[in-house]
Formats: structure tokens, sequence, C-alpha cells
């Protein structure tokens, strides 16, 4: 049969695709939808190959999508879409190269960064292109880049929903505020259902320490989340937990969120269960941090049980640091000991040598040697460094905090309240931040301690 080689049809940013099929054009556009929203259907894009097995986008996006679960399915699609690229329009080409450097072997995440700056300039409408570029560059731990991206795009993309959303986030991670809750309030007069817009509004409320008016936004808005991914849906109830638990809410708020909104998303069908146990660990080490871990019962040791399964090993760094806190914490040694010695070994840049003391550190500070975690970290520990294991600012406080009780655990209250008093001065509004300075105050039998004392308590009763 004579292949229709010269039929093109259009995707959702107007761009010309090579194919017959409008099924196969649907499913692409499905597909970008699903990505852009956080959805729970991104494989939708695995029917766009079926209704037409020789277009070279639907191929290549297939074959990213797969490209972690199932390599050898991706290098089927990926083989597909390269074989047909001698038909393909100048979109499919860019999109297909920018995507085959994000899924060699020990990939050049700059090479990767600037094909999709490439392709961005010439084809600025592609949203979904836009947020894979700025993912591989959160991962790269480059805030600059990722607003770098869009910013690029923004002009042709004024009134388009999703873009704001995808503004709004490396401006927090840069410290812009006022700009971040500009771009995300613009984002949901737009589109009131963005979550990565409602996302970012939540962020610079915590951040500003509004906490009841980040929780009663966010509980607002999770009538809407109950077809969002996994890792969205339990990420953005994180953020509530997380509120209650800075704002000083009873600690039983606290539960009935990890009982309720992320534990119980295990429960459904077409759940991540790897995305459900990064969210977990976040909120039960800093619960753990808090000293509030006796009221969740054996909820930690239930999660633990279930980070011995290796196949939730090295997905992402971030998690593999949580679970190997999770593991030593509940003395689970040797487990997590077999963890730390297989990320040393996987560890390619040089980049990651700082996740790498983090990893330990975390290990350590899990089975009470606190020592030895200082040891880790050296005098000078600063989140701002590990970036690279994937993790926002705000995902990595908890490590601060861990940071600041090691200090005062191993007698360096100076230390500690240096560096505590520096942090309050970003986000004074947290109680546990005073309740650990007056803890170094106390040490250092300053007589100042009854107004951090004082400030503390105030603020226990000022939120919720």
């Amino acid at each position: 049969m004579e292949r229709e080689e010269n039929t093109v049809k259009y995707d959702k940013w107007g761009y010309p695709v090579r194919t017959s099929s409008d099924s196969c054009i649907s499913a692409i556009n499905s597909y970008y939808i699903e990505v852009l929203s956080y959805g729970r259907k991104p494989s939708v894009i695995l029917e766009a190959p079926i209704h037409d097995e020789s277009c070279v986008l639907a191929n290549t996006l297939a074959g990213y999508l797969v490209s972690s679960s199932n390599p050898s399915k991706s290098q089927f699609h990926l083989s597909s879409a390269k074989s047909q690229l001698k038909y393909a329009t100048s979109y499919e080409k860019a999109v297909f190269d920018a995507i085959s450097s994000l899924v060699v072997k020990d990939r050049d995440d700059h090479l990767a960064y600037d094909l999709h700056s490439k392709l961005l300039k010439q084809f600025p409408k592609d949203l979904a292109s836009l947020k894979r570029g700025q993912i591989l560059s959160f991962y790269m731990g480059r805030p600059d880049m990722c607003l770098s991206l869009v910013e690029q795009v923004l002009p042709q993309n004024q009134q388009e929903s999703y873009i704001y959303g995808m503004l709004s986030f490396p401006l927090l991670e840069l410290g812009r505020m006022a700009d971040a809750e500009k771009a995300a309030r613009k984002g949901l007069e737009i589109n009131m259902h963005d979550l990565w817009s409602q996302h970012g509004l939540c962020h610079v409320l915590q951040y500003e320490c509004r906490f009841k008016e980040a929780t009663e936004f966010m509980e607002k808005c999770s009538s809407s989340w109950g077809s969002c991914s996994s890792f969205m849906y339990t990420h953005n109830w994180w953020h509530v937990a997380v509120c209650y638990l800075e704002g000083y809410s009873p600690i039983s708020k606290v539960l009935e969120v990890y009982d309720h909104h992320i534990w119980k998303e295990l429960q459904r069908s077409d759940s991540s269960r790897v995305e459900v146990y990064l969210n977990a660990l976040a909120l039960l080490m800093r619960v753990y941090v808090r000293g509030h871990i006796s009221s969740f019962g054996d909820r930690l040791k239930v999660l633990a049980d279930c980070l011995t399964d290796q196949s939730v090993w090295h997905i992402e760094w971030h998690l593999d640091i949580l679970i190997l806190w999770a593991l030593a914490s509940t003395n689970r040694i040797t487990e997590a000991e077999s963890l730390l010695n297989t990320m040393k070994s996987r560890k390619k840049k040089l980049s990651l040598q700082t996740g790498v003391l983090l990893a330990e550190a975390s290990l350590e500070f899990g089975r009470g040697d606190h020592e030895k975690a200082f040891e880790l970290l050296g005098p000078d520990f600063d989140t701002c460094n590990c970036k690279i294991i994937g993790a926002s600012d705000e995902q990595l406080d908890v490590f601060n905090e861990v940071w600041y009780c090691v200090l005062l655990n191993t007698g360096r209250f100076q230390k500690a309240i240096n560096q505590i008093e520096k942090r309050i001065k970003k986000t004074e509004g947290v109680p546990f931040l005073w309740r650990l300075l007056e803890r170094g105050y106390l040490m250092a039998g300053r007589e100042d301690v009854n107004d951090i004392s004082e400030r503390a308590r105030f603020l226990e009763s000022a939120y919720f």
C-alpha cells in the first residue's frame, strides 16, 4: 500500500504532524492535556501509534512516556520514529531530537536543555515540551534555567492555560515571592483548575506563613483533584498537612490528612505507590523532627515495611534519601546500608556528591548517631546546595530542620542559634523555629530566653 506521504494534520498547538489519522492526533492532544494538568492518564499517548504506527510524533512521545518503566518498549517506539524521520515534519524532527537526548544512557543534561530551548524558539506554543524542559531543569537544580525557558515562550502564550503555573514555580525557587504570587493568580484567572497555579499560590502563602489562608484555599481547590496523578494529589495534600503542622494546628489534623488523603490514595487501582511513598515520607519526616511521631502510632513502621521492596529504590534521589531515613529510624539498618551502597555506586555526576553526603547523614540521623551526621554534613551545610536531588526549597526545608536538631543534639548550640536566627529572618512566623531557638538559648544560658518563649507561644496560638 502506498504511503500517504503528504498527509499532514495539526496538533493542539497548531503544528504540523505527518499522519492521516484523526484518532492519532486526538490521542496526542489528549496526552498534552494529561501532562499539563498532571492527569492520571498520560498513557493515552500509547494509543496514538496504534492508530498510526508510522507517525513519528506519536512514537516519539510514546517512547518518552515509557522510557523509565519499560526501556525495551521505549526503544521500540523510538526506533519506529527514527525509521520514519525522512517523512516527518520539521516540528516532529525537533521533538524527536529533544526527546532522544533525554533517554540516552549517561545523557548530557546541558545538551538536552539546549535542544529543548532550540525547539521552543522554533515552536514556542508547544507547552508540553516546555514542561519537559522545565522538569529537566528542576532535576539539574537550576531554577534560573527553568525560568529562562518559560520567559522565552511567554510572549506567544499570554492567555494560554498552564503557562503561568509554569512561570510561578521557578520564581518561587528563586525567592521572587511577589512575582510568583502574581503569576499564580494570573494562571487561576485563566483556569481556576490549573493544579500548578494552585500549587504555586499555596507555596507563596506557606512561605509567608499565611497558613490558615493557604489551607482554606487548598481545601477549596481539592474538589478538582480527583482526576490528577497520585503525585500531584498527595503532594497538594502534603502542602495542606505541612501548613497545619507549621501553624501549630492539632496534630490530629495532620494525621487526618495522612490517613485520608495520602495513604488512602494507595487504595485506588490506578495509583502510583512510589509517588504516594514520596509524599508520605516527606510528611512523616517533618512529624518526626517535630517530636510528634508517637501520635502516628505504627504508621512509619508500616511505611518502612513497604520500602524494603527494592523495586521502589533508585527512582529518584530525593525518594532514596527519605527511604534511608525511614529504614534507619525503624531499625532496618541492613536494608538501609544496602540502599546507600548502591546509591554510591550509581552516582555518575560529581554534583551528586552533595546528595550522597545528605543520604549518609539521613541514615545516621535516622539511627540516632547525630555526631556522625554532623561530621558528614560539615559545619557549613546549606540545603541550597542540595537542589540536585530533585526537591523544591519547601521539600528541602526539613533537612534544614534536621541540621538544626543535629547541632543542638551535639552541643553546638551557638552554631545552631546563628543558623536558626538566620532562617527566622526569612520566615519568622514558624513556631517550631522559635522553639528550636528557645532550646538553643536555654543551652547557652541566655537571659533573654523568655522573649523567645513568648514569641513562640504567641505564634502557636495565632493561626488555627
